[in-house]
């Protein structure tokens, strides 16, 4: 009953701010509605204890990573209520992806809680967060803060006309400074300029809208394809191209109809955090030998094996950051629909790494649609050095989620060392001897902060209950990056 007081106390203080914000007004509100259903059942427990519950260790779990999440929120919150008008411009889209990630956590507790509760409590909590409903209101307040934020940059539009108008009259309508104006102004030529990223639809892309290198050198080559850097809609773009011979299965008229599919699941991968697809385009479909091309954001930076591979110089806040960012994707995938609920390749080079160090979940790119353009159908290396003790033991065994959290335990080892996981084993029987009988986990570096190595143990623990979930690992890498 310890965890109930600590609770309560924070979503008072979610309560106080959410009225303040300068920024996501809407969604701020809905938050605030949400975490007060929640907070009934809280009292309710308080009140009752865990002996009117059918499941009360489920219960007090869920209490755990409700405390979690509200701290996560309050962090989030607290950050809004001081926003000036160019953050709440420059940090929009960003801001906004905070929102949807902690509704999602929120999410996650009440359907912990649901399945432990009362019910009469589990009724008012599925009201609530029905998923179709709760899917509906978040794109309404998203629509709303939006109009909100265009109406703010019509009117600073407006008031930059005048700015001939003396020093001490423009310092009062943005935010005291002369500084201030200009960058905002800046800010409105370039996004005149510049299309958004997150705004581009998957859709299948004409071969007029690419402009790649081809045939000259690819950035990478495989069996059955090569990499490409190019531009699309005026964005750099990386192009996956196949070559797909007339008499080769599945038909074009298959492939477009795998694609269209692909796509509707896709679009439930909108994250910062998830790699971008923009689409597939098809060259000379009526030749001898079409071009099947899958198109996606390009990543300046390579793969997070290639970066950690550079022995760049990476500091415990930046490392602690791209976890962050890593988990974020993961957790966005575990939270998408049934078929994609795992990745089912974690490792360091299934994360691409963009500008600023932000790392991107990748490697499941039109999945169904990249296995149908594969002539090869080899099957991929492996990977014991990532394979969770239960899978080395026993190669039936179901993968699920815990199997993906060690593998990512893995990764995060692998962001903290910036080494290669088990180098000195090559073979499945080696990594065997390690992992299940001598149960060796590899140290980490004794100055990586001791929270960073406690979450990072408990991914790669041995039994799977000792795990954490994606949206665990969220807000406490959220938690530690706020701390720094």
């Amino acid at each position: 009953m310890d965890i109930i007081e600590p609770i309560l106390a924070i979503a008072e203080k979610l309560y106080a701010l959410c009225g303040e914000v300068q920024a996501n007004k809407k969604r701020c509100k809905r938050l605030a509605d949400r975490v007060s259903t929640l907070v009934e059942l809280v009292e309710a427990v308080k009140v009752h204890g865990f002996g009117t519950v059918t499941k009360p260790e489920q219960v007090k779990n869920g209490l755990k990573q409700l405390k979690l999440t509200l701290e996560s929120a309050l962090t989030v919150v607290m950050k809004y209520t001081s926003f000036s008008y160019l953050k709440r411009i420059t940090k929009a889209y960003e801001l906004g992806e905070e929102f949807s990630s902690l509704n999602e956590r929120l999410n996650d507790a009440a359907q912990l809680l649901s399945l432990a509760l009362q019910v009469d409590h589990r009724e008012s909590i599925e009201k609530v967060f029905q998923e179709a409903t709760r899917r509906r209101e978040d794109e309404e307040d998203r629509q709303s803060d939006s109009e909100e934020l265009r109406n703010l940059l019509q009117s600073l539009a407006q008031e930059s006309k005048g700015m001939n108008t003396t020093v001490d009259a423009v310092r009062k309508t943005v935010d005291q400074t002369q500084r201030d104006m200009q960058d905002i102004k800046d800010i409105l030529l370039e996004s005149l300029k510049k299309p958004c990223l997150h705004l581009q639809d998957i859709r299948e892309i004409k071969p007029e809208e690419l402009t790649y290198s081809f045939p000259a050198k690819p950035l990478l080559k495989c069996s059955h394809s090569e990499l490409y850097k190019g531009t699309y809609n005026k964005f750099t773009v990386a192009i996956k191209r196949y070559s797909c011979p007339r008499n080769s299965n599945p038909s074009p008229s298959e492939l477009r109809s795998i694609f269209n599919k692909e796509v509707e699941t896709m679009k439930r991968f909108e994250s910062p955090n998830i790699l971008r697809m923009f689409g597939i385009c098809v060259q000379d479909e009526n030749g001898p030998n079409p071009s099947y091309l899958i198109v996606m954001e390009y990543c300046e930076k390579g793969s997070l094996r290639q970066v950690l591979d550079s022995k760049s110089n990476l500091l415990w806040d930046r490392k602690t950051q791209m976890c962050l960012d890593a988990a974020r994707g993961l957790y966005r995938l575990h939270q998408s629909e049934e078929k994609f609920k795992v990745h089912g390749s974690i490792r360091s080079c299934s994360f691409l790494v963009a500008a600023g160090y932000r790392v991107k979940l990748g490697g499941f790119e039109l999945a169904r649609t990249e296995t149908s353009l594969q002539k090869n159908k080899s099957k991929k290396n492996s990977a014991f050095h990532y394979s969770s003790p239960q899978l080395l033991q026993n190669i039936n065994h179901h993968y699920d989620k815990a199997c993906e959290i060690y593998s990512f335990g893995i990764v995060l080892w692998e962001i903290a060392t910036q080494d290669v996981p088990f180098k000195d084993c090559s073979s499945h029987s080696q990594i065997y001897q390690k992992v299940c009988v001598e149960k060796v986990t590899e140290p980490l570096p004794t100055d990586c902060p001791k929270q960073l190595k406690e979450l990072i143990n408990a991914c790669r623990s041995f039994e799977p209950f000792l795990r954490p979930t994606a949206g665990v690992l969220v807000d406490m890498l959220l938690k530690m990056v706020e701390e720094d």
